[in-house]
């Protein structure tokens, strides 16, 4: 049985109407969303348990504990406070990543398309429900358990079900039956899960989510196996030293500051103040925080993140291979010139279209449209058919040429072997059944069995076609007697009609990426099915500067060619032409044996090889299939090259912004967790305990996670190479500057201290130190927004989240050092304003050396010699 190929065929039958939209409703209510059970989900609950777990709530519980036994009732009761504000912080970064996270499992959902009142819906697999239509093609997962009622040649692979690699052959019910379970071919039943391998067909689903065969299986299946990043494991490899190194030197602390002074209650405050200082607890947020947002804002940039991981390597890619079609052209397809060849042995006629005149085709050439037509599905989704569809229309709309009464009996698809297609109809008189070609113009000229001459012309057609940019199709027809089909289309005496050639507009903003491209280093590789003249010259409008024949490989020299010599031509080539979609992963291969990090287009069946092997798997969203979509890293929802672009410059910001946190965190901790160790090894009376550290955590928490990921990208973003990927976050220049910035501020707050304690009284001075402190910490947040621009350009900056995670720090600070309650809270005394000012004066300074080192780098840049 032929599937129904368009919405008018559909509406012919009411069992092919679907369920209306209220009754699919109604029963998504009572059968709930179609999904299986579990899934990595996490519940308020979950977040608040995991945060009670981490050692900086439990070092401020035991403080917290410590003041209550000690008789401290208020500073006790503080402290709980602390830990309630911590929580409430932990739960709004928390709960803002999850959120995202949530938005983007909702869009990277498998899709279904069914039919509902007549009419083809795209949906989330989700929203399927019972007794559905399901539209199934070649490339599409299964979305639910259902039964065939139409299918056209239709395999499916079932090992997710079977454990049997081999496809089974599927054909539609002739009557009501039992379903049975999977394996075996013929069968009429599809299963939710399952992998449709060729042909199409339309079924009525039978059971969803857990009730499907997959459902009952067990939902270990629908849970997502979570990975590490190389910077997620070089990052716990961190934390876990620093924190090893906090445990260690608060032991010593609490031992000595025992043994010295021998009140071991405050030895154990300065050591529980002294670990949650060193303790690096951000490290894991900010690991958390910026991959979730950096996902969302990439969903808002039409890319969508299937795998975390490749966020962290789209700022190392170097090599972009993108499609031509609809990736760097709008796939907005027009016939804007024809070629028919009436025999073999006369020369062809070329027509340009123009849909502005009002006069007719000529005789010559309805033929070859009309030709083109029926080779085409009678409601085309794809944007080259309905060019000829439309061609059609505006040309030979009240012609006999238009056969809306013909029957589809037979359909040949594309093959790796022959890239044409044909369609057998039934006329509505005449016994003879009438067969029309489309595809590759090679492949209908092999169809047709053309003499030298014959052939030649059409080349040289095919060339003067190509050289403008033009997509080339070819055309033939046959006439067929009798019910057994041939196996193979070569076995019809096809006639060549002729051609037809299609512009694809250039999308306009593909030369400005391609610039970006070039200043960020990143080289672009176009790889098309497409005929190596009109790849040319699409690159040509591209600007991708495509000079030599070096830059240039096609399909069939890349056939013969060993390994070694791709890798070695690969490293030259800008356009490969005339690929097929096996092709792809060689190339891949060859750049990666080149040492490049590779990014990949890709939207069929056979791309998905490729797009896995690639370092970042791009599908196609608005064309790509199911398969590609799951084998790819990265969906691209609107199909444009721009977009990867865009994708490429917001990876390098993540992960600019990313290492401008985790540089911070190390920075701020150097202070603190030396203003809590020195004065006690000094004998000094101490100045940080932790209440005063928990108000500084209330500081970093937001400054490393939200204040940093808000940060705009920088401007040469775009200027740098690629970032080396084996490159470790925190080495050599980085680290040590790190750590530098961290000690300057120690420096000047020791030193701060150092003339408080001679000129104000402890109380006083512990004030003036620690507001030296944190002024001190929030210079280094402004300083820290940009390695190149100085601290005062960096104010012009617009960064929200910045100005507020300020506003309240300054503000809180200002009620601690005026409010009595607080003042007796904190243990501060009075200060006059020369003082207050001297202290902020102080913390500005802190950061001024490290100023002065990036003004020192700019100067090459605006004094070259």
């Amino acid at each position: 049985m032929v599937l129904p190929t368009s919405d008018r065929e559909l509406s012919a039958g009411a069992d092919l109407q679907g369920l209306s939209a209220a009754q699919a409703a109604r029963r998504l209510d009572s059968d709930g969303p179609n999904a299986l059970p579990g899934g990595q989900r996490r519940t308020t609950l979950d977040i608040l348990g995991e945060t009670a777990r981490e050692p900086m709530f439990l070092l401020l519980l035991a403080a917290a504990a410590l003041y209550l036994v000690l008789g401290d009732l208020q500073e006790g009761l503080i402290l709980c406070g602390f830990v309630l504000a911590m929580f409430g912080l932990t739960l709004y970064q928390e709960g803002k990543t999850e959120r995202a996270i949530e938005a983007l499992r909702d869009l990277t959902s498998p899709r279904a398309l069914v039919i509902r009142d007549g009419r083809r819906e795209r949906i989330a697999g989700s929203d399927v429900v019972r007794d559905d239509l399901l539209v199934v093609s070649e490339g599409d997962r299964i979305a639910a358990d259902a039964c065939l009622l139409f299918a056209t040649e239709l395999q499916l692979d079932e090992s997710l079900l079977t454990g049997e690699a081999v496809p089974v052959r599927k054909v539609a019910a002739t009557v009501p039956t039992t379903a049975t379970p999977p394996g075996g071919d013929d069968l009429p039943f599809v299963y939710a899960g399952t992998l449709v391998v060729h042909g199409h067909g339309i079924a009525r689903v039978t059971a969803t989510g857990p009730r499907s065969e997959i459902g009952r299986i067990g939902a270990a299946l629908g849970k997502l196996e979570l990975e590490l990043s190389p910077l997620q494991r070089q990052t716990a490899r961190l934390v876990r030293t620093l924190a090893a190194m906090a445990f260690a030197c608060s032991l010593l602390l609490v031992l000595f500051h025992g043994l010295t002074s021998g009140d071991w209650m405050a030895a154990l405050l300065a050591g529980i103040a002294l670990a949650m200082a060193m303790l690096p607890e951000e490290y894991p947020v900010v690991l958390t925080v910026f991959p979730a947002l950096g996902a969302w804002r990439l969903s808002k940039e039409k890319v969508l993140t299937r795998r975390m991981a490749a966020i962290e390597t789209l700022g190392t890619t170097s090599v972009l291979c993108v499609d031509k079609t609809g990736t760097l052209t709008e796939n907005r397809m027009t016939v804007v010139q024809l070629y028919a060849q009436p025999s073999a042995h006369e020369a062809g006629q070329h027509l340009r279209i123009d849909y502005a005149e009002t006069g007719q085709l000529p005789e010559s050439f309805h033929a070859l449209v009309e030709y083109s037509v029926l080779a085409s599905v009678a409601e085309p989704f794809d944007p080259m058919e309905q060019a000829f569809h439309r061609l059609g229309r505006h040309f030979l709309q009240d012609t006999e040429h238009l056969h809306r009464d013909w029957t589809l009996v037979r359909e040949y698809g594309l093959t790796p072997e022959l890239r044409a297609m044909s369609h057998v109809w039934r006329a509505v008189e005449g016994e003879a059944h009438v067969v029309a070609a489309k595809g590759a113009p090679e492949a209908i000229v092999d169809l047709c069995h053309l003499d030298a001459g014959a052939q030649a012309r059409v080349a040289q057609a095919v060339d003067a076609m190509a050289a403008q940019g033009l997509r080339v199709l070819g055309v033939a027809q046959a006439r067929f007697a009798g019910e057994h089909w041939p196996a193979a289309e070569h076995e019809f005496e096809f006639a060549f009609m002729g051609l037809l050639g299609l512009a694809d507009p250039l999308r306009a903003e593909v030369p400005a990426a391609m610039a970006q491209c070039s200043t960020a280093s990143i080289r672009v590789v176009m790889i098309t099915g497409d005929y190596p003249a009109t790849a040319r010259a699409i690159a040509r409008q591209a600007q991708f500067g495509v000079a030599g024949p070096e830059q240039m490989l096609t399909g069939d020299e890349m056939a013969v060619m060993s390994d070694g010599e791709l890798q070695a031509r690969m490293k030259t080539a800008s356009v490969c032409a005339r690929i097929a979609p096996e092709q792809k992963l060689r190339i891949v291969q060859a750049l990666k044996a080149n040492g490049e990090i590779v990014a990949m287009t890709g939207d069929g069946v056979n791309d998905a090889p490729a797009l896995k092997a690639a370092h970042v798997g791009v599908a196609m969203g608005a064309r790509g299939t199911d398969v590609a979509r799951e084998a790819a890293a990265l969906v691209l929802m609107d199909d444009n090259f721009a977009s990867i672009v865009r994708a490429v410059r917001l990876g390098r910001r993540i992960f600019d912004n990313l290492r401008k946190s985790m540089s911070y965190i190390l920075a701020v901790h150097v202070p603190i967790a030396g203003v809590a160790l020195l004065p006690v090894l000094l004998g000094w009376p101490p100045v940080l305990f932790p209440l005063h550290i928990a108000f500084l955590e209330l500081v970093i928490d937001p400054a490393c996670s939200m204040v940093f990921e808000s940060e705009p990208g920088e401007a040469d973003l775009m200027q740098r190479a690629p970032r080396d990927p084996q490159a470790l976050l925190f080495a050599g220049t980085d680290l040590l500057l790190s750590l530098l910035q961290g000690a300057g501020v120690l420096a000047v707050v020791i030193g701060a201290y150092a003339w408080s304690a001679v000129h104000l009284d402890e109380n006083a001075a512990r004030a003036f130190v620690f507001v030296t402190l944190v002024i001190g910490n929030l210079a280094l947040i402004f300083s820290n927004r940009t390695r190149s621009e100085s601290l005062l350009a960096s104010l012009r900056v617009p960064n929200r989240m910045l100005w507020l995670v300020t506003g309240i720090t300054l503000g809180v600070l200002a009620l601690a050092l005026h409010l009595p309650w607080l003042v007796t809270l904190f243990r501060f005394g009075p200060l006059s304003w020369s003082q207050l000012l001297s202290a902020i004066a102080l913390g500005l300074a802190s950061v001024f050396w490290f100023e002065a080192i990036k003004f020192h780098r700019r100067r090459p840049a605006q004094h070259p010699s």
